[in-house]
């Protein structure tokens, strides 16, 4: 082949190159191989449980060898720390990231967006207004507010070093007095922020063309991947959110409201003598608030979480409502039903996509093994309550002289000052079997052996047992 017909083809292949570009959804050249493709759903206010979700989907996708991930995004925006906690996480992804703006990526989720390799659109899709302002809407203080815009644009401008125009319309998004103009035309006038439709995004400007933020517009990811990879050349590997995640999620959006009750309970509690319902329902709300910022970080680890919770539901009913059972009952369940969930194994579905069918024979193996241990643990409770008291074992174990004198002259001058069997008074609160009765005008914690003790009723002490009375109910 002579140079005169070297020089046509490469002047055919350029012009065909040249044609092509100039179509907004032309599908970019073809993968050679299938592609495996995540899709992380950013959604909602860009809050501690989308931090969470992101960085599991991106350790997956690492791990599973993925070569795309795609943001499905819809966010109204959200906390700036976060927001560049997740702009750096994106950049550890060594595949394509891409953001698939379905239908709002507004303020911190324009950044998100700038922070993966390519932008898509749905036809309605919106991007922009990207000004730093507090939590609570107010402007952010002058001074802070400059330099949280100039770190942010550095960032920006750092990832987005190889497009021509991403980093001055972030800019226009973010900073009201920067004027954004190509050649010349002004597409943004200063004094006003900028925010884009997906047909402005997408837009062509310059010599030679180059489109000003988007990649391009679909109608769903589904189409985007057809254009993007071909037909037949990708396969999504299921991501899904896990309960803790969507429990985060849902937490986070009533949040305000938890800290609120919260606040006003323990202020009524503060209002009213002694310390009662509203005191714990307040520190109960507060705990939930703190602990929605991070349920959405136990994934993987929910047995964990619900075997503390189960001690913590056994605590309130030892030291907080002694005798109502229903928390001592609940919290055993969980902690019991933690242990079992821990040791079933458990596999998801496989490469068919064909789930595992969880049956009663999963359960027999681990329901055998925590019944053994079970018995293990109450058969040496009860041989401990039996042989310990007054043993060597005992003695050596307890520090006489820090804890004034023998264990067992102890235990004696104890039981010297509680009630003594055959002493009356009445109940203070329900025992069935533990709470609370009043003798002499003493409280004290007493436990019914047997049956239960409606509140207000007589009871007469039985025997004592270290701090705890032995009662009965008096019958007349």
């Amino acid at each position: 082949m002579n140079r005169i017909s070297l020089f046509f083809l490469a002047f055919w292949l350029f012009c065909v190159n040249g044609v092509q570009s100039q179509e907004v959804n032309e599908p970019i050249p073809v993968a050679s191989s299938q592609t495996d493709v995540y899709v992380i759903p950013i959604t909602d206010a860009i809050s501690t449980p989308n931090l969470y979700i992101l960085r599991r989907g991106l350790k997956d996708a690492i791990a599973n060898d993925v070569e795309m991930v795609i943001l499905d995004m819809d966010t109204p925006g959200g906390r700036v720390d976060l927001t560049l906690e997740m702009m750096e996480m994106l950049n550890r992804f060594e595949g394509i990231t891409a953001t698939y703006v379905n239908d709002d990526a507004i303020s911190a989720g324009s950044f998100i967006a700038a922070a993966t390799q390519e932008i898509y659109f749905s036809p309605i899709g919106k991007i922009g207004a990207s000004a730093v302002i507090q939590g609570t809407g107010e402007d952010v203080a002058e001074t802070a507010k400059q330099k949280i815009e100039s770190y942010l644009r550095a960032n920006i401008r750092v990832m987005t070093a190889e497009y021509p125009y991403r980093a001055d319309v972030i800019r226009a998004m973010l900073d009201a007095d920067f004027e954004l103009k190509i050649g010349d035309e002004v597409l943004k006038p200063a004094g006003e922020l900028l925010t884009l439709t997906a047909a402005e995004a997408v837009k062509e400007y310059g010599d030679p063309p180059s489109k000003l933020l988007g990649e391009g517009i679909y109608d769903s990811i589904d189409d985007l991947l057809d254009a993007r990879l071909g037909a037949g050349n990708y396969e999504i590997r299921d991501f899904e959110l896990s309960y803790s995640e969507e429990i985060a999620k849902w937490m986070n959006t009533i949040a305000p409201i938890l800290m609120g009750l919260g606040g006003l309970l323990l202020f009524i509690e503060f209002k009213t003598p002694g310390f009662g319902i509203f005191g714990i329902g307040g520190l109960v709300l507060l705990g939930i608030f703190f602990a929605s910022h991070y349920i959405a970080g136990l994934a993987g680890n929910e047995s964990a979480f619900l075997f503390v919770l189960g001690v913590l539901l056994v605590l309130v009913e030892l030291f907080l409502f002694p005798g109502s059972v229903v928390f001592a009952l609940s919290g055993m369940g969980l902690m019991l039903g933690s242990l079992l969930w821990t040791m079933v194994d458990y596999w998801p579905a496989g490469e068919g996509g064909e789930g595992v069918a969880i049956a009663p024979e999963m359960f027999v193996g681990p329901l055998v093994q925590l019944i053994f241990g079970i018995s293990i643990a109450v058969a040496g409770a009860v041989g401990t309550a039996r042989l310990l008291p007054g043993s060597w074992f005992e003695r050596k174990m307890v520090l006489e002289e820090a804890a004034g004198g023998d264990s067992h002259a102890i235990r004696e001058q104890r039981a010297s000052t509680l009630p003594q069997p055959g002493c009356e008074g009445v109940a203070l609160t329900p025992l069935h079997p533990g709470g609370r009765v009043e003798i002499d005008g003493q409280r004290y914690e007493a436990h019914c052996p047997v049956g239960m003790v409606e509140r207000g009723a007589a009871i007469r002490v039985v025997r004592s047992a270290d701090f705890e009375l032995i009662v009965e109910e008096v019958v007349s």
